[in-house]
């Protein structure tokens, strides 16, 4: 059963101003260490910061859990095929350990989306 749906916009040249203005403190506040240094490899970074961005706001909104959580504890990775997944730490994951969380990124031109969607499941009781 789905439980939440969240989507996020975000404007790269708007994120990329506050980044620069802010420096590592503003990267350190809302990057694990492995994201920083996935999107900081590439030639321009901001793209993806952005899109891992919006993936961390659309979580919030879908889990209605605005401000509460720390960001560092939703964490972008991506499988060896390329498709971004949320990997959940501390108190995120204890409060979603029953749900499945579906991401989805994208970015073109000066825009990052991306969509969660949280599926709430049971495991199956066995008689």
């Amino acid at each position: 059963m789905i439980s939440g749906v969240g989507i996020d916009l975000v404007h790269i040249p708007r994120f990329e101003r506050i980044a620069r203005k802010w420096e590592a403190r503003f990267l350190d506040r809302l990057f694990t260490e492995q994201e920083k240094k996935e999107c900081l490899r590439r030639a321009n970074p901001y793209p993806s910061l952005a899109a891992r961005f919006a993936a961390k706001e659309a979580f919030f909104k879908a889990s209605s859990r605005l401000s509460v959580l720390p960001w560092k504890e939703i964490e972008v990775v991506s499988r060896k095929s390329g498709q971004p997944f949320l990997l959940l730490h501390g108190s995120a994951r204890t409060l979603h350990q029953n749900n499945r969380i579906h991401l989805s990124l994208s970015h073109d031109g000066d825009h990052a989306a991306a969509q969660v969607v949280i599926e709430h499941y049971e495991a199956p009781v066995k008689p």
